[in-house]
C-alpha cells in the first residue's frame, strides 16, 4: 500500500510527466535515403524525417548528465560541475553552437521561436510522430533556463568562459575548466535577457496549456500538461517583474556582464520587453498587458526598424503576434487592422524589394552586415514569419506572393541554388560534410581543425549551417565558420518551416531531387572572403571590385590584365548603384 508521502511524489511525478518517447526510437537514416524520392502523401515521409533530423541536432547539443534515453551514441556526460562556483547546480542545458559555451540569451530565443511554431503548426509535429522528441527537447532546454532563474532576481546568462573555450577544440570529454558561471540581478540587472526569457517562458506555457491563437492555422503539438504550463507561467511573470522593476534599472545585459558580449551582445531591449509582455498577456488574458506591449511599441520607437528577426531583435515578429492576438480576442483593445498595416509594410519591403535585404544571384534574401555570417538566418527567419503571417494577409495576391516568396527561401536552403547543396548535415550526399563542431570534428588540433581528422568523425544529422556568402558560394571548410559553423537558434525557424510542410505539402522537399555528386561538380575553388578567411579577400593590389570579380567571374584566366581592370570597374561601378548586383 502507497504512503501518502509516495502518492504525493507519484501524482506530482505524474502531473509534471512528458510525452512517453517511442520504442524503438527514431534515428536519422543515412544521408543517401535523402536522394530518393518518397511516393507518400501527407504526411510526406522526408518532410517527416527532416523534421526528426532537425530535433535531433539539439539532442546532440545537450550538456550534463546524459538520459538512458539518449540517442547521439558518440555523445557523452559533460561539464557536470557548471554553477559549482556559485554552489548552485547549473548542470543542463545545451551548448549554443560549435562550442561548448551555454548562453540564456539566444537559447530563450530558440525556444520561443519554436514554442511559437508549434502553437501555430503544432499538428505537423503530431503527424511525423516527433511530438514527443519536441516535448523531449523544450523540457531539456526549459528545466536548464528555470535552474537559471535561480531567484526572483536573479538569472545566470552565460556559463563557460568564451577565451577558455575558443581556446580548445576537442570533445567533451575534456571540456577546459574553469566554466564561470555568470548572471544578471536586482543591482546589476539586464532588461532585454530576463525580458527575453520571459517571452520564452511564456510561449511555451501557451504551447503547454493549449492556448491557440486562431483556427487559421493547425493548433498546437499534443503535449498538453497543465501542471508544467503554470510552471512555466510563475517563471515567465517572476522574469517580467525583474525585468521592468529592478532597482539597478533597464539596461542591456552586456553592461552588467561584459564577458557576454563577447558573442551574445544585445542592441536593446525594448522589443524583448515587447514581445514578452505579449505572450504573457494571451497566457493570462490580460488586455493590460496587451496594452503595455502596445506602448514599448511606441516608447522604443519600433516601428522605424525593418531589419532581420533573430536573437538580438525581436521586432519584426512583434506585428505578426500583436494582429493574431488582436484578431483572437478583439476585447484586448488592440486593431488588427492596424497591424496588419505595419507587418505587410515590412513584408512588402522584403517580397517586392524596397527594404534593406536584396536577394542574391541564386536567389536568397540577404542584408549586408546581417548576412555576412550565417546567412541562412535572416532568410529563413523571413520565411517563417512570412509563412505564419499569410493567413492573416488583407488581400489574396499578398497571400500569394508571401507564400510564394517563402518556399521559395526553403527551397534554396534545401538545394535549390547554385552549389546544388541543402545546408542541412546528413539530410542528402551533397549536405555539408564539414560542419563547423569541436564535439562532432572528432578532432583535437586547434591549429588544425581542417584536416585533422580529414573527414569529421561524427555526423551532426539535422544541424542547419550558417550558408553560403553574398556570391552564393559554399566553401565546407571546417575553420570558416560564417558558413559552416552551427547553433542552437539557426535550427529553430527551420523547424517550424518543416512542420508546416509536414502538414501541407505532398511534394518532397527539394533535396531529394539532388544525386550524389552535384555539390563537388558545382563546389568552388579556392578559399572564402569572411571573418574567417580574411586572405580569401585578395591582396592590397585588388580594389574591392577586384575581389568581386574574382568571385564572382572565376576563371578568366585568358583575358588580358587591362580586361580584367575592366571588368572590375565596371563591377565596382554596378555593386554601388545596384544592391541587387
Amino acid at each position: 500500500m502507497w504512503t501518502p508521502l509516495v502518492l504525493v511524489l507519484l501524482t506530482s511525478w505524474r502531473a509534471l510527466a512528458q510525452v512517453p518517447l517511442p520504442e524503438p526510437p527514431f534515428l536519422p537514416q543515412n544521408a543517401s535515403a535523402g536522394a530518393i524520392p518518397s511516393s507518400t502523401g501527407i504526411p510526406n515521409s522526408q518532410w517527416s524525417s527532416l523534421l526528426g533530423n532537425l530535433l535531433y541536432f539539439y539532442e546532440a547539443q545537450r550538456s550534463g548528465k546524459l538520459p538512458s534515453t539518449n540517442r547521439v551514441k558518440w555523445r557523452n556526460d559533460s561539464a557536470l560541475t557548471d554553477g559549482q562556483d556559485v554552489k548552485l547546480d547549473l548542470t543542463g542545458g545545451l551548448y549554443d553552437a560549435g562550442n561548448y559555451l551555454k548562453c540564456t540569451f539566444p537559447l530563450s530565443f530558440t525556444v520561443m521561436s519554436i514554442c511559437w511554431g508549434a502553437t501555430d503548426f503544432g499538428k505537423g509535429y503530431d503527424l511525423a510522430n516527433q511530438t514527443p522528441y519536441l516535448d523531449d527537447m523544450l523540457r531539456w532546454s526549459l528545466d536548464w533556463l528555470i535552474k537559471a532563474h535561480a531567484a526572483n532576481n536573479t538569472l545566470f546568462v552565460q556559463v563557460a568562459n568564451e577565451e577558455v573555450d575558443d581556446a580548445y577544440w576537442g570533445g567533451d570529454r575534456n571540456i577546459p575548466l574553469p566554466r564561470p558561471s555568470y548572471q544578471i540581478n536586482d543591482t546589476s540587472p539586464g532588461t532585454d535577457a530576463a525580458a527575453g526569457t520571459a517571452a520564452a517562458f511564456a510561449a511555451c506555457s501557451n504551447l503547454y496549456a493549449n492556448r491557440v491563437f486562431s483556427n487559421s492555422y493547425s493548433g498546437p503539438a499534443t503535449l498538453q500538461n497543465a501542471t508544467y504550463a503554470a510552471t512555466l507561467l510563475e517563471h515567465a511573470q517572476q522574469l517580467f517583474t525583474f525585468a521592468t522593476g529592478a532597482s539597478g534599472g533597464q539596461t542591456v545585459y552586456q553592461h552588467s556582464v561584459p564577458e557576454v558580449g563577447k558573442a551574445y551582445a544585445s542592441s536593446g531591449y525594448g522589443d524583448e520587453l515587447a514581445i514578452a509582455a505579449l505572450f504573457l498577456s494571451w497566457a493570462t488574458n490580460s488586455s493590460s498587458l496587451y496594452q503595455q506591449a502596445q506602448g514599448y511599441w511606441q516608447q522604443y520607437s519600433l516601428g522605424s526598424y525593418d531589419g532581420v528577426f533573430n536573437w538580438d531583435n525581436k521586432t519584426p515578429g512583434l506585428p505578426v503576434l500583436f494582429a493574431q492576438i488582436a484578431q483572437a480576442n478583439p476585447s484586448f483593445g488592440g486593431n488588427a487592422s492596424t497591424w496588419q498595416t505595419v507587418a505587410e509594410k515590412y513584408f512588402d519591403g522584403i517580397v517586392y524589394g524596397s527594404g534593406p535585404g536584396y536577394q542574391t544571384h541564386g536567389g536568397l534574401l540577404y542584408y549586408k552586415d546581417d548576412s555576412d555570417d550565417a546567412s541562412l538566418n535572416p532568410s529563413l527567419n523571413a520565411a517563417m514569419l512570412l509563412t505564419r503571417y499569410v493567413p492573416l494577409a488583407s488581400t489574396q495576391s499578398r497571400r500569394n506572393d508571401y507564400w510564394n516568396y517563402a518556399k521559395a527561401q526553403v527551397n534554396y536552403a534545401l538545394g535549390n541554388n547554385p552549389m546544388q547543396a541543402p545546408y542541412i548535415v546528413g539530410a542528402n550526399p551533397n549536405s555539408p560534410q564539414n560542419p563547423h563542431s569541436a564535439m562532432a570534428s572528432g578532432g583535437n588540433n586547434i591549429s588544425n581543425i581542417n584536416t585533422s581528422p580529414p573527414q569529421e568523425a561524427y555526423v551532426l544529422y539535422g544541424a542547419v549551417v550558417g550558408g553560403p556568402d553574398k556570391y552564393d558560394r559554399f566553401f565546407d571548410i571546417r575553420a570558416d565558420w560564417p558558413e559552416t559553423e552551427v547553433a542552437l537558434d539557426y535550427n529553430a525557424p527551420m523547424l517550424t518551416l518543416t512542420a508546416m510542410h509536414v502538414l501541407n505539402d505532398t511534394a518532397d522537399p527539394f533535396y531529394t531531387s539532388l544525386k550524389a555528386g552535384a555539390y563537388d561538380s558545382k563546389k568552388p575553388q579556392g578559399i572564402p572572403c569572411d571573418d574567417a578567411y580574411t586572405d580569401g579577400c585578395g591582396g592590397p593590389q585588388l580594389s574591392q571590385g577586384g575581389k568581386i570579380a574574382l568571385g564572382v567571374i572565376p576563371g578568366l584566366t585568358g583575358i588580358s590584365i587591362f580586361s580584367l581592370l575592366g571588368w572590375w570597374a565596371m563591377i565596382s561601378f554596378r555593386r554601388e548603384h545596384d544592391p541587387l548586383y
